[in-house]
């Protein structure tokens, strides 16, 4: 491959961050992040220095994107809680009341089909072997996807029906006011 076609492309796995500045460097670190971690290694991944690290961790946890787990040293964690809230306020702005009904109304019935086909009221509850061995048609993989699928579905009629909610509330305060 040719030095422009490489200059070209999507920057490499190991340096995704790279061309961007500090604080987006820290943020794509903390996205990646999955347990507490120092500031210092923060800042080795992000390529900067630990005090610039701590300055923007600081800021991050203010915001509540991160939480700040006192120690010596402090140790840093991404805030999943944060994300979910940011997910569902982004569904409330981009998606009107008639479309988030219409996909929760949508997800409900996948999951009623799915209680109705395992005779279960949620997937955590149903043996995957046990359920592909008494079948004809279903695969244990294919089982496993449908759990998967179904614990899915759980969550993201969760985030939409707080969206809808969320819509529905800011649409009655302003027609009250």
């Amino acid at each position: 491959m040719s030095e422009t076609g490489a200059a070209d492309g999507p920057p490499s796995f190991e340096d995704a961050f790279a061309s961007d500045d500090v604080e987006q460097r820290i943020y794509g670190i903390i996205l990646q992040t999955r347990e507490p971690t120092t500031a210092s290694v923060i800042a080795d991944s992000a390529d900067c220095d630990p005090k610039t690290a701590r300055k923007y961790l600081g800021w991050f946890d203010e915001l509540g994107i991160v939480t700040r787990h006192d120690g010596h040293p402090a140790t840093y964690e991404r805030n999943d809680a944060y994300f979910e809230w940011r997910r569902i306020n982004q569904l409330a702005a981009d998606r009107s009341i008639e479309e988030l009904q219409d996909h929760v109304r949508d997800l409900t019935v996948r999951i009623t089909e799915y209680e109705a086909t395992y005779d279960a009221a949620s997937p955590a509850t149903v043996d995957a072997v046990a359920a592909a061995e008494g079948s004809d048609e279903l695969t244990i993989d294919a089982v496993y996807s449908d759990l998967a699928d179904w614990a899915t579905a759980r969550e993201e009629r969760d985030r939409y029906e707080r969206a809808r909610q969320q819509r529905t509330g800011g649409e009655r305060e302003q027609a009250s006011g």
